[in-house]
């Protein structure tokens, strides 16, 4: 039986960051979104109003500082790695992240078979963001269902790897999971835990049992 894989992005396959991070670092306005980063993880704002003030920030953002931003961000090593094997064993893998999907369907061309962020208009933004298309823990659990029903697989073929509290829904529905450089919220939940930049070293927690 096939498997899903499901990788989160913000501080699991980007190691001590978040995409919005990155991409406002281009704009030099990083410490702006770290602080915006650091409300949404204690919980004083919801995903779409942290998607409504990035939003803002990023009010002179062109295609050209998203691309700078994802070559230039700090990636866990061996990615492209993984994801071949994965689907050289006949294994699915996805991306599924609240970061703007801009930057997550980048991961397309690594090799992962799906990739979904939040929705945010096109670049340079002429309109606001629209709170519907804004992805939060249990819209994770809904892509993966439909993934699932995609791959032709269950809940039960699942295994799920991420960092923070975005993640606790997908953790507590899948029967394998990996906390990559988590948070304590999040690493009691999972099935394994790994930290380091090495996603090969995270995926062989579980990559060889079949």
């Amino acid at each position: 039986m096939a498997r899903l894989h499901l990788f989160d992005l913000d501080g699991t396959l980007l190691h001590g960051t978040s995409a919005p991070v990155e991409i406002s670092r281009q704009l030099g306005l990083q410490s702006e979104t770290i602080v915006l980063d650091r409300a949404i993880a204690a919980g004083r704002i919801g995903p779409p109003e942290y998607a409504t003030r990035v939003h803002a920030l990023w009010s002179g953002l062109t295609e050209a500082h998203v691309v700078a931003a994802f070559e230039g961000a700090p990636w866990l090593t061996r990615i492209r790695d993984v994801w071949a094997e994965i689907r050289s064993t006949g294994d699915y893998c996805a991306v599924v992240s609240l970061s703007p999907s801009f930057f997550v369907e980048r991961l397309l061309d690594w090799g992962a078979n799906a990739a979904f962020g939040s929705r945010f208009p096109a670049l340079p933004f002429a309109e606001p963001v629209d709170p519907a298309g804004v992805l939060n823990s249990a819209a994770k659990v809904r892509i993966a269902d439909r993934l699932c029903e995609e791959f032709g697989v269950t809940r039960a073929d699942c295994v799920a790897y991420g960092d923070s509290m975005s993640d606790k829904d997908l953790f507590s529905v899948v029967p394998v999971s990996v906390a990559v450089n988590a948070d304590g919220h999040l690493s009691g939940l999972a099935t394994h835990s790994y930290t380091g930049r090495d996603l090969w070293d995270a995926y062989q927690l579980v990559g060889p049992a079949r």
